[in-house]
């Protein structure tokens, strides 16, 4: 045993600190899953740690009951594994959250639950990269190792937005992510503030619960068809991209929305002037796809009503001065990247959490640092991305643990140091 050593080295490793000889993962959803697959096929240890107490929080716990995925099952697949012949072409959410049941255990994914990351940063003078997280029974640990991969995604918080007088409402007041089913909401008058596919999919779920909705559309939004007769839109729009530029596919699918859809302006349903998919490419914003809601605000089922001005007791009164009376609101109003509150010292990520190198080049930054799950293009670029990463990353490491007289005089000393 070794009594003395280095004050430096007893500063980087205590009994509460673990030496990780692989990336350090943050996060268990699809995209930290879609990249801990992808290395253990290569033979690359990982340790994950992931805040909730399953994989794929946000599916298990903060959707609602009737989700389905919004694009065909085949654009949505993680590497190395399809979904089930049976599904259909759009899982539901139940059978997507089984299927990436199945894809941890087919690749012995297991994740530390209940690890909440407090900061990462890297150690200049070690070259490693240092992650305190706290566990679900309070204890802090320190994660070292020399590769991190941020794969806690684009909807890890919830976006609450300060409307004045809010809390003076005195109905209920819910995120969709805390939303399931409209059946606790039959008979009463809801406001749905957001227009997305969560907005538009909510408000028609209310509406099947006989409730009375009435939905937010504050800005201009490109609402598609789901399908153009029987193809997807989202396949459609993929075959053409491979034959076409961006702009003429857009002006193609504007036309064809127009076609099947109609003139959405009389609905009080306006389309911005940038193209679905160049708005999609320059700010994130996903068109909403469409398969019920528009039949219901035409009948008048759902009411398509301006922005909030301000609430009051049991009331909304609206940007155009009209007040309605509510019983409850429902806040579509997204979610957002949590990265700027932990990753400390880095400057790959801009203030919103997003890499400031856009796709498909924003995967990896410098000093060993990866992200996964940032494309804005959904589970199929959260798949590229973990590839991409996975394979430089076996690349790294076994570069790194190749054995040598003098790796492994270093790795004996700093053995017998440590312990």
């Amino acid at each position: 045993m070794v009594l003395q050593h280095s004050d430096r080295m007893d500063s980087l490793f205590s009994p509460q600190t673990s030496w990780v000889s692989g990336p350090i993962i943050v996060g268990a959803g699809p995209s930290g899953l879609a990249v801990a697959a992808s290395l253990r096929e290569q033979g690359v240890p990982f340790t994950m740690l992931e805040r909730a107490d399953c994989i794929a929080s946000l599916w298990q716990k903060r959707t609602y009951d009737r989700l389905k995925l919004h694009l065909p099952k085949q654009f949505c697949e993680l590497p190395r594994m399809a979904f089930p012949a049976h599904y259909p072409e759009y899982p539901t959410r139940r059978q997507f959250i089984d299927y990436l049941e199945d894809y941890a255990a087919a690749f012995d994914i297991n994740p530390l639950f209940g690890h909440t990351v407090l900061s990462a940063r890297y150690d200049e003078t070690s070259g490693l990269w240092r992650v305190r997280a706290s566990s679900s029974a309070g204890a802090e640990m320190e994660y070292i190792g020399s590769w991190l991969v941020v794969a806690t995604g684009e909807n890890a918080e919830s976006v609450v937005p300060d409307i004045p007088g809010i809390d003076g409402f005195g109905g209920e007041v819910v995120h969709v992510a805390d939303y399931k089913s409209g059946e606790a909401y039959r008979g009463k008058r809801v406001l749905v503030v957001g227009c997305g596919n969560s907005g538009m999919e909510v408000s028609l779920d209310l509406c099947d619960h006989g409730a009375r909705p009435a939905m937010v559309v504050r800005d201009a939004v490109h609402v598609l068809p789901r399908e153009v007769l029987g193809k997807s839109t989202f396949e459609l729009a993929v075959l053409l991209m491979a034959w076409l530029p961006l702009w003429l596919v857009d002006k193609i699918l504007v036309l064809l929305a127009w076609l099947v859809l109609g003139n959405l302006a009389k609905l009080g349903i306006r389309r911005p002037a940038t193209g679905p998919l160049e708005l999609k490419n320059t700010t994130g914003r996903t068109p909403v796809l469409d398969y019920g809601a528009l039949a219901r605000i035409r009948s008048g089922e759902i009411t398509v009503v301006p922005g909030v001005a301000r609430f009051g007791k049991g009331f909304a009164e609206l940007a155009d001065g009209r007040v309605i009376a509510l019983d409850a609101v429902v806040l579509a109003t997204g979610y957002r990247s949590n990265v700027p509150q932990w990753l400390q010292g880095n400057d790959f990520f801009n203030k919103d959490g997003y890499p400031k190198t856009a796709f498909p080049n924003g995967w990896k930054g410098e000093s060993g640092l990866y992200a996964v799950g940032f494309t804005r293009r959904g589970l199929s670029g959260a798949s590229a991305d973990a590839m991409r990463a996975a394979k430089d990353l076996a690349r790294v490491w076994k570069e790194a643990t190749k054995p040598t007289k003098k790796s492994t005089a270093c790795h004996r000393r700093c053995i017998s140091v440590i312990f």
